[in-house]
């Protein structure tokens, strides 16, 4: 009994594997006539903003042409993580980090309290965006993009971009812009079908390897750790044997690229689950997708690396993996 219910198992696990060959290989011929930018308006991506915040990115990221939605979120993750209580080294505050010198001539009482208050998102959000636009106007007549030359600003200082006719030739400034023009990839609604992976194929390869694997709660696949992951570990191992290096944590990797909706969904998108669809600092758990409503993921404590269903009631998206993508994450690391 047992050797027919192992050949069973062995043919069903066959034709999932040729299944999913056959889903792998539609990621690259999918890619034929892709479309760039189709011209409508950047907004955000459902779930790419905590949801206290969405409403302000959404009214204060249109405020002048330099500006939008995708590009003021990704300013913000990239400057705070989200976090209204950061405070770094240099004495910058708050979740936009003005340092006191420039919130005293820059901050505005965006919720008409009565109070400049730079520890408030309701008012450093508002301040963000009109500090932003104010500079884009001092360096309008400046070669290159606009937008490239504000982020340049608001990181090294309108003079410099001035003097040198454009990004200035820091490393800092220009990680600094190339950062957040990618980042805000993954802020933005797509208006146009996403390009696929060229490392999708692989990272699925590498995550059908483990298939039957037992799940380690902080699992990486170390020797020490008898080759066991968890499920943000395994995402990472599948993309690390592919030369992208993502964070540790699933909730760092999302915006690891742009976001593509269910429907859109390719082989090696990422798949994420959130206790909170609104939020995703929430997420608790990522697999990787192979097709056909199915992922491979580490589940929990007692379960093996196996194919799962995507569809349940936390999903809250999935991200297209890019090396550009991230490569611009503002960590490496987390918990």
């Amino acid at each position: 009994m047992g050797r027919r219910v192992w050949l069973v198992v062995s043919i069903t696990v066959g034709l999932c594997f040729s299944f999913i060959a056959l889903l792998v290989v539609g990621t690259f011929s999918a890619a034929a006539g892709l479309a760039g930018g189709s011209g409508r308006e950047v907004t955000l991506a459902k779930g790419a903003v905590p949801e206290e915040y969405a409403a302000l990115v959404l009214k204060w990221g249109d405020l002048c042409a330099a500006l939008n939605p995708a590009v003021l979120a990704a300013q913000l993750y990239q400057e705070s993580g989200w976090n209204a209580h950061a405070q770094s080294p240099a004495e910058a505050q708050g979740i936009a980090q003005f340092i006191p010198s420039t919130w005293a001539t820059h901050g505005i009482d965006g919720n008409g309290d009565g109070k400049a208050d730079v520890w408030d998102p309701q008012d450093a959000i508002p301040s963000a965006a009109t500090y932003d636009c104010e500079l884009a106007d001092y360096v309008k007549d400046v070669p290159g993009d606009t937008t490239d030359n504000m982020l340049a600003s608001y990181n090294a200082g309108a003079y410099a971009v001035i003097q040198a006719g454009g990004i200035p030739p820091y490393a800092e400034t220009q990680h600094y812009v190339k950062s957040i023009r990618t980042l805000a990839e993954s802020f933005a609604a797509p208006v146009s079908r996403l390009a696929p992976s060229e490392q999708a194929a692989g990272a699925i390869n590498y995550a059908q390897s483990k298939l039957g694997t037992k799940y380690l709660w902080g699992g990486e696949g170390t020797a020490a750790q008898g080759g066991r992951f968890d499920c943000s570990g395994l995402t990472q191992a599948a993309y690390r044997s592919v030369g992208i290096t993502l964070p540790r944590v699933a909730n760092d990797q999302w915006n690891a690229g742009p976001h593509p909706s269910r429907a859109e969904l390719l082989p090696g998108d990422l798949v994420f689950f959130a206790y909170d669809l609104n939020d995703p600092r929430s997420i608790h758990h990522v697999g990787i997708y192979v097709g056909g409503g199915y992922m491979i993921d580490a589940p929990h404590t007692g379960a093996v690396i196996r194919f799962d269903r995507i569809d349940s009631a936390d999903y809250i998206g999935a991200t297209r993996v890019t090396d550009d993508g991230a490569q611009a994450l503002p960590t490496q690391a987390g918990a």
